[in-house]
């Protein structure tokens, strides 16, 4: 079984993505960057290597035109971040990854390296320069409560996210940044 990546993505409508930089730069520019942004993620991490999935939300834009129609998706279903996230590792059997479509820095050697740490490592996560993070893998199972009493894009994310992993064995990737804001850009 190959492994699997999961681009988490969102469709990319004025005020419904992006809306902390929208709020800088105006929501219909915000939807537009996150659209462009997606789609060049989306075509420089696909390789042999992995499985690419997409993960999309809300559930009925299971078949946008935004993205490529070639490549399978899911949707991430109801419940905050964590338990989206939380869901799509519980039902992604073998080595998967997990990332955002709003990280202009990550690149296959990235990718990569997450599933060469799921090879010693229960979790991988890569963080972000933020305080949260921008990738997390598993290797088996999901550690129990893992995402529990997370507190969403803060300074202590990434802290809270790795207590509630319990006694899980834990490596990291890289430390890149998303964008949430305009001085994120």
């Amino acid at each position: 079984m190959r492994p699997k990546l999961v681009i988490m993505l969102k469709e990319p409508v004025a005020g419904r993505v992006k809306t902390r930089l929208g709020r800088d730069i105006g929501m219909t520019a915000s939807a537009w960057w996150f659209r462009h942004q997606s789609g060049d993620t989306i075509r420089r991490l696909q390789s042999k290597r992995w499985e690419t999935w997409l993960a999309v939300a809300p559930d009925t834009a299971l078949h946008s035109r935004c993205w490529p129609a070639h490549l399978p998706r899911m949707a991430q279903g109801l419940g905050d971040l964590g338990v989206r996230m939380a869901r799509i590792l519980h039902s992604s059997k073998g080595p998967v990854v997990l990332i955002g479509g709003d990280i202009p820095g990550v690149q296959q050697e990235h990718v990569a390296e997450a599933f060469r740490q799921l090879g010693r490592q229960d979790l991988v996560l890569g963080p972000a320069s933020d305080g949260g993070f921008w990738l997390v893998g598993k290797r088996r199972q999901v550690p129990r409560g893992l995402f529990e009493s997370v507190h969403w894009s803060c300074q202590t994310t990434l802290s809270e996210t790795l207590a509630s992993a319990g006694a899980a064995r834990i490596g990291k990737v890289a430390t890149l940044s998303d964008v949430d804001t305009v001085s994120d850009l």
